[in-house]
């Protein structure tokens, strides 16, 4: 007899996940599926940063790490900040996490309480709001509009903001939409922080060096609410590093600790060999970071002139992450045979199934009227997947 807790139940399974499994099932089957759907860079790790996690094998970094992670990691991504980003934190107040997903649920778990509101701005990424529902908290959804680049407005935040507002987690540039909030967007919603001593900015900067626009800008920069941001990062997509699972979180002191002592209870710590490895990525020669950033730039544009060739899909061309998120409501009622497109997730499985294309619907990002592809691939499967999304949707009769 199954007895499951409320607390798995409420949860929904990664839509990212479940594609990217549907569409290594079909591929299993020898059907010849090219995988859009996953959030992956397909470089492999830069060689240096991989001789890092082998002499730290060959040191015997194989014991029990401490909770918050090496001190040397710690420092490094303290003098990463810094450098970069212009954000003083200092060693103790970072917590180095398995992935920035980790380092994620550990503020939200030690920050919300059953009933706080957190503001999720979307289309969004789709952990946000199940970990939000694991900490018994409650979303409140604002919309960004597809002629604003999908990004929401310091007065559409401030709409929604309540006695119980405890949160806003925000993502630039953003997963599944690509778009960046620039400084004087920025400014704006910093302005209305300002106002509520009692809100939090949780800013998701996973995608910091993939930019085509220009400097990385953090809401953390500002003076007057710098005490009230958290910076979730790690090393996964600017150094190809998304199984070696090292993210983390930079915050107040008293929240550091309090993820700390989460963490102690979770998972002790990130591996060891990882941490060797992130150490050197952050220290070490950053040219590896600009040349994927170059390729990355090419497949973007290469993806959208392809897109563009398309009738009917709606496009907003992204300014970072490697994603597009085109909007495809008018293919709704159109059909195939029997089939018939009535939502996203239609969508996506008549392009999996007949295109033999896999992408993620846009429902598991709060916006049911678009869908996300990664350019995330080489060059040929980009061509050819967009070819065989094209002959796929030309057979949908309306």
């Amino acid at each position: 007899m199954e007895q499951l807790s409320s607390r798995i139940t409420s949860l929904s399974t990664s839509a990212t996940m479940a594609m990217n499994q549907a569409t290594r099932d079909l591929k299993a089957k020898g059907v010849d599926v090219i995988n859009l759907s996953v959030g992956e860079p397909d470089f492999n790790t830069p060689d240096h940063i991989k001789q890092a996690g082998k002499k730290a094998i060959d040191n015997n970094f194989s014991f029990y790490p401490p909770a918050p992670g090496f001190p040397e990691l710690r420092q490094a991504i303290s003098g990463k900040l810094k450098r970069e980003n212009k954000l003083d934190y200092t060693p103790d107040q970072i917590v180095v996490s398995v992935g920035a997903k980790n380092a994620l649920v550990n503020v939200i778990l030690c920050l919300i309480d059953k009933g706080d509101e957190v503001i999720v701005p979307s289309p969004y990424w789709v952990t946000y709001v199940e970990q939000v529902k694991l900490a018994e908290g409650t979303n409140v959804i604002v919309r960004g509009e597809f002629k604003n680049k999908f990004k929401v407005t310091a007065k559409q935040i401030e709409n929604e903001i309540t006695p119980r507002t405890k949160a806003l987690l925000l993502s630039s540039p953003s997963n599944p939409t690509g778009s960046v909030y620039s400084k004087e967007e920025l400014t704006a919603i910093a302005r209305i922080i300002e106002k509520h001593p009692r809100i939090f900015v949780i800013t998701d900067e996973i995608y910091e060096h993939i930019n085509f626009v220009g400097k990385h800008e953090s809401i953390g920069q500002f003076e007057s609410i710098k005490n009230r941001v958290v910076i979730i990062n790690g090393v996964s997509k600017a150094y190809a590093m998304t199984g070696w699972r090292i993210g983390y979180s930079a915050s107040p002191l008293w929240l550091a600790k309090a993820c700390i002592k989460l963490q102690g209870q979770l998972i002790t710590g990130p591996t060891t060999i990882a941490q060797m490895a992130a150490i050197e990525a952050l220290n070490g020669d950053q040219k590896c970071v600009d040349e994927m950033l170059v390729a990355f730039k090419k497949r973007k544009n290469l993806i959208i002139d392809l897109l563009k060739d398309i009738p009917d899909l709606g496009i907003v061309e992204p300014d970072g992450a490697f994603y597009v998120f085109p909007k495809i409501d008018s293919y709704f009622g159109r059909s195939f045979g029997k089939r018939k497109i009535e939502s996203s997730n239609d969508f996506c499985l008549y392009l999996l199934e007949e295109g033999h294309v896999g992408t993620v619907p846009g429902e598991a990002f709060g916006e049911p009227s678009c869908f996300r592809i990664s350019f995330a691939t080489s060059d040929n499967n980009i061509v050819e997947a967009i070819k065989r999304l094209k002959k796929a949707l030309a057979n949908l009769q309306k």
